[in-house]
This record gives C-alpha cells, structure tokens and sequence, in this order.
C-alpha cells in the first residue's frame, strides 16, 4: 500500500465540487488525523476527486471505490481483501426537510494501519468523534492507540449509540398518541399514527439487512486489532439486537394504537348512525300522519272539527313519537 501524502486538515466540505469562492475545487477535501502510527482520513460526502485520489494512493478495488460514488444505496456488506476491508453500513438520520428517518449510509475502508470513513451525507456522531481526537491528545491516544480494529469499533459503537435517541423519540410519540387516544382525539390522529408507522417501518428496513453482517464483523476484523475484540463487536451486536427487539416492540404497538383508533372511530360512527336511524324511524310516521291529513278527504277523524283538525294530527303525532322512544329505551337503543 502506498505511503499517504500530507493532507489539508478540514471541517467539511459542501455537497457540489465548488469551493468557497464558487470556483471549480480541484483538490480532494480530506480529513487527516495521525497518532500511534495509524492514520484516519475522513471524506464526507465524496466526489470523483476523491475517488480519484483513494486510487491513485491506494490499491483499492475499482469496484468498491464505484460503491462510494453510487448514487443508488448499496446493501450492507464486508467485502475482505488480502490488504483491506471494505465495510458498507447504514444508520438513520431525521431529514429535515421532508420530515422523514431517512438511511444514511458509512464506507470504511479498514488496513493495518489506515482507517478511511467515507459517509454519502455527515453523520452528527461521527463528526464529534473526529472533532473530540482532532481537539485533544488524550482522546487521539485512546481512540487510535489499539489499531484500525479498536478505531473501526469505536466509530461503530458511537454510530449505534446514536441510534438510541432517535428511537426514544419514536417512543415518545407512541406514548403520546396513546394520551390522545384516550382524551378522545381520535379524529386527529390517523395522520400521526400513519406518521410513526412510516418511521417505524424506514428504521426497520435500515437495521434488517446489516444484523447479519455485524455478526461477520468481529471475525473479519480480527486480523487488525492487536488486543481480542470479541467482547467488543459482541456489545455491538447486543445493541443491534436491542433496537431490533424495540422496533418490533413498536410495531406491535403502533398497530395495536392503529386497531383501537379505528375501533374507537367506528364506534362513533355507530353511535352517529344509530342515532340517525332512530330518528328516521320516529319521522316515518309522523311523515305518515301528515300525509294522510295532507288529502282533501272528509272521512278522515276530526277532518272538520276546526281547530281540532289540526290539534288532533299534532297530539297524534307526538303520541307515535313518545311511543317509539319508549320501545327503544325499552330495548336499551338510547
């Protein structure tokens, strides 16, 4: 592998392959850290420039170098090398602007002495672990004095911590659409419980695919750690499991949440309809009455009783109506 040049420190770059002036930028944007002998470069976001330096400086497979540019998310995966590992994740992010968990995937490059993180988007927990070892010596010492294999488990680790937060927040919306249920605001909710199930559901296909290869992590990794990192991948892989078993936790609940509130908005619409049906059977005949008093006939009772023509149809009326509410507070209707 060959020797790596100096490197500009930087803190970011943009998305485009413009700089700040607005000119064309035709030098790699890299990160560099160095300490114990291993080095760590961070790319975020990576263009052909980049790529382009990696091959020229390294033996890396055109092919995993085409994975870091593609546009399109590639599976999680440990593609072993005679020289390096190649190692795709993914984790989830809150998009801001369409409001939704979105994946965001990480390529590493692992080597004897190199450790190369190239994210397609900056990832929070990744840049504060780099700016902790780029501000102070100790943290250099502790992250990077054990091999690429130890720095390779410490960025993982952080990025499943990460993990954590935005899995409570998911449960704190399910506690809080729980509160709402029962305050009677179910009308409202078929929005927020259609909301959580898409974020449920986005965080789901993110975490399946990669349980898989983290179990093939340890044992892939081993030849660069210089200390046994079994107990260490193992608590990785515990955490994995742990937002697996919560996700489904929540999927159970959000469809339990999404079965009562249709239970509870069906009931209302019974009610609604009960009660319309109730009244269509006191006004059928009522209607009835005032129709067959509606002729022009003398044979009817008290047609030409005067006022009493049209007193009696009105008590008659009331009478049926009286009647018909009893029978259906007989029958427990009301």
């Amino acid at each position: 592998m060959a020797n790596l040049p100096k490197i500009r420190r930087g803190h970011g770059r943009g998305a485009g392959p413009a700089n700040a002036s607005g000119a064309e930028r035709v030098r790699p944007d890299i990160q560099r850290l160095e300490s114990s002998g291993l080095t760590w470069l961070n790319i975020e976001a990576p263009t052909e420039i980049e790529t382009a330096w990696l091959a020229e400086h390294h033996e890396f497979h055109p092919l995993d170098l085409e994975d870091v540019l593609s546009r399109r998310r590639q599976r999680a995966k440990i593609d072993e090398y005679a020289d390096y590992l190649f190692i795709v994740l993914h984790f989830p992010r809150f998009d801001k602007r369409t409001g939704r968990l979105q994946a965001t995937e990480l390529n590493v490059f692992v080597a004897e002495d190199l450790v190369i993180t190239l994210p397609n988007e900056p990832l929070k927990p990744l840049s504060a672990l780099w700016s902790r070892c780029e501000r102070s010596e100790s943290a250099r010492e502790q992250y990077m004095s054990k091999g690429s294999g130890y720095l390779l488990y410490e960025i993982v680790d952080t990025m499943y911590d990460y993990c954590f937060p935005i899995l409570d927040k998911i449960g704190f919306k399910l506690d809080s659409i729980e509160d709402a249920l029962f305050e009677g605001e179910s009308d409202d909710l078929v929005r927020d419980i259609s909301n959580i199930k898409q974020e449920i559901i986005n965080y789901r296909k993110i975490v399946k695919p990669q349980r898989p290869t983290l179990r093939l992590l340890e044992r892939s990794n081993q030849r660069y750690a210089p200390q046994d990192l079994e107990i260490y991948f193992d608590d990785i892989v515990d955490k994995s499991e742990r937002i697996w078993d919560l996700l489904e936790n929540y999927k159970e609940v959000a469809e339990a949440l999404e079965a009562t509130n249709e239970s509870v908005i069906t009931h209302k619409l019974n009610d609604i309809i009960r009660l319309l049906t109730i009244l269509s059977a006191i006004m059928l005949p009522m209607t009835l009455i005032t129709g067959i008093y509606g002729m022009n006939t003398d044979t009817l009772p008290l047609a030409r009783a005067g006022v009493l023509s049209f007193v009696f149809p009105i008590v008659l009326m009331l009478g049926v109506a009286a009647a018909l509410l009893t029978w259906f507070r007989h029958k427990r209707w009301l």
